[in-house]
């Protein structure tokens, strides 16, 4: 596993299965961004006593430069969890991206403007 990976486990016992798969899965984050500082995921199995039924939910914390990702996901099975987890923190990075490319994008433009009605 990555050693900026932290995996966390909240009533419930981590086993190495379960920690290679989070790290293969969690692979596929650090294709898209490499300004990655640390990921920390915390799976959490929570008991409902009226109903009797296990409900997992998975939290994800992306640390990236100046911003933090917060994501969290719940499902009666832990593997979709985290497969749910894993694709709401990729979408969250895609549209950062894509919102940083806007405002870049969006600069320029309102600079080249600027200037060009102060040259007439």
């Amino acid at each position: 596993m990555n050693e900026n990976v932290i995996l966390s486990g909240l009533h419930m016992e981590l086993t190495d299965a379960l920690k290679s798969i989070v790290a293969e899965k969690v692979e596929r984050l650090y294709k898209h961004e490499d300004a990655i500082i640390r990921i920390r995921i915390e799976l959490e199995r929570a008991t409902c006593s009226t109903t009797h039924s296990n409900e997992y939910v998975a939290k994800g914390h992306l640390e990236l430069k100046g911003t933090t990702i917060t994501i969290s996901s719940a499902s009666d099975d832990l593997y979709k969890s985290i497969d749910d987890l894993v694709n709401k923190l990729d979408r969250g990075l895609r549209r950062r991206s894509r919102l940083l490319k806007v405002k870049r994008k969006q600069g320029s433009i309102a600079d080249t403007m600027h200037t060009e009605r102060y040259a007439a």
